[in-house]
C-alpha cells in the first residue's frame, strides 16, 4: 500500500518495499521569510511569490518518510468566566499621590548694622620665608640709614613721577611734584590713575610730568603707605564664594578682614609700602564663623561659606536692591 511522505518539499506517495536512500527529493531546512523573501534554510534560493517558493525543489536526497509530524501546540483559550478568576487574583494597587517638596525659604536678610567679626589669617610656609628673606635684605639697609641721617648728594626723590635729586639743604625747601596714583596698564594703554594721560608709548609715559604739588621724599622712611588697586576676582561652588587678591608678600600683622553677615571690609598691605583697601556689600549672605584669609606669597584667598547653598548672581548686591539705611552706609564708605 502506498504511503504519503512527510519530508518538506517532497508530499509524494511511495511504496515501503522500494523506499532506499535517494527515493525522496526534499528539504531538511525550515522555510524563511525575510524582506518580502521566501525560501528554506537549508539552500539560497529566494523568490516573492508564494507559488514559486511552494514548487521549489528539495535540495537534498534520502528516505521516504510517512511519520507524521506532531501538530503543533495551540494555546489554551480561557473562558470569560475563567479571566475574571485570574483578574481577582491579581493585587490591586493602591494609588499614592506624591507631592512635591516644599521650597525652602531663603533666609531673610541680615541688618548690616551687625557687629563685625575679623576672619581667621591662615599665613602659608612660602610667605613667612618670602617676608624673612626681606626682612633681612630690610633690615640691613635700615641699620645703615640709622648709621647717619645725612641725606647723600644725588639721592633722587621717592615720589613717583619726580625726577629730582639732592643738591644740597635748600633742596629740602623746594616744591615736589609728583603723581599721587599708580600706574595703570590697561589694552595697550598707559597712563596714571590721578590724571590719566593715556598714551601707547612706554617712555612718554615715564615723561609725564606730574598732578600733585608737595614735599619731596628723600629718603624711603619719610615715605608714607600708599593706597593702590590691586587686582582681584571671585568664583563660587554651590557652598563657597573664593575671593582672590593678588598681591605679593602681604603682611598678616598689618593685615586683617573683617565680615558679618552681607558685608566685608578688606585692608591688606603687602609689598613694604602699598596698601589695599576694599569695602563690599555681598550679594547673598555668609557664615562667618566658617570663613577665613589664606595668605600666600604670591595672592591672598578669602573663602566665605555660604548660609545657604544658591548661586550668587554677582559678588555685590546692586545698590537698587538694597534698603534706604543700607545705601546710606555704602554711600558713606565710598
Amino acid at each position: 500500500m502506498a504511503l504519503l511522505c512527510y519530508n518538506r518539499g517532497c508530499g509524494q506517495r511511495f511504496d515501503p518495499e522500494a523506499n532506499v536512500g535517494e527515493s525522496c527529493t526534499y528539504h531538511p531546512g525550515v522555510p524563511v521569510f525575510h524582506d518580502a523573501l521566501k525560501g528554506w534554510s537549508c539552500c539560497k534560493r529566494r523568490t516573492t511569490d508564494f507559488s514559486d517558493f511552494l514548487s521549489i525543489a528539495g535540495c537534498t536526497k534520502g528516505f521516504h518518510n510517512s511519520e507524521k509530524p506532531p501538530e503543533p501546540v495551540k494555546p489554551e483559550v480561557k473562558t470569560t468566566s475563567e479571566r475574571k478568576e485570574l483578574a481577582d487574583l491579581k493585587p490591586k494597587f493602591q494609588e499614592h499621590i506624591i507631592q512635591a517638596p516644599k521650597p525652602v525659604e531663603a533666609i531673610q536678610r541680615p541688618s548690616p548694622d551687625e557687629p563685625m567679626s575679623c576672619l581667621e589669617l591662615k599665613v602659608s610656609a612660602s610667605l613667612k620665608q618670602a617676608l624673612e628673606k626681606l626682612k633681612l635684605s630690610s633690615g640691613n639697609e635700615i641699620k645703615k640709614e640709622d648709621d647717619s641721617d645725612e641725606i647723600k648728594i644725588g639721592t633722587p626723590c621717592k615720589n613717583a613721577g619726580c625726577k629730582k635729586t639732592f643738591e644740597g639743604p635748600h633742596s629740602m625747601e623746594e616744591t615736589c611734584t609728583y603723581h599721587a596714583g599708580v600706574p595703570i596698564f590697561h589694552e595697550g594703554m598707559k597712563y596714571w590713575s590721578c590724571c590719566k594721560r593715556k598714551t601707547s608709548d612706554f617712555n612718554t609715559f615715564l615723561s609725564q610730568e606730574g598732578c600733585a604739588t608737595g614735599i619731596h621724599a628723600w629718603i624711603k622712611k619719610d615715605a608714607e603707605k600708599k593706597v593702590v588697586p590691586c587686582r582681584h576676582d571671585w568664583h563660587q561652588t554651590g557652598g563657597e564664594v573664593t575671593i582672590s587678591i593678588y598681591a605679593k608678600n602681604s603682611i598678616p600683622e598689618l593685615s586683617h578682614v573683617e565680615a558679618n553677615s552681607t558685608v566685608l571690609n578688606i585692608h591688606i598691605v603687602f609689598e613694604g609700602d602699598k596698601e589695599f583697601n576694599q569695602n563690599l556689600n555681598l550679594w547673598g549672605v555668609i557664615d562667618v564663623k566658617r570663613s577665613y584669609v589664606n595668605m600666600t606669597a604670591t595672592k591672598i584667598e578669602l573663602t566665605m561659606r555660604k548660609a545657604e547653598p544658591m548661586l550668587w548672581a554677582g559678588l555685590e548686591l546692586p545698590v537698587s536692591k538694597v534698603k534706604p539705611k543700607e545705601q546710606q552706609e555704602i554711600a558713606a564708605q565710598a
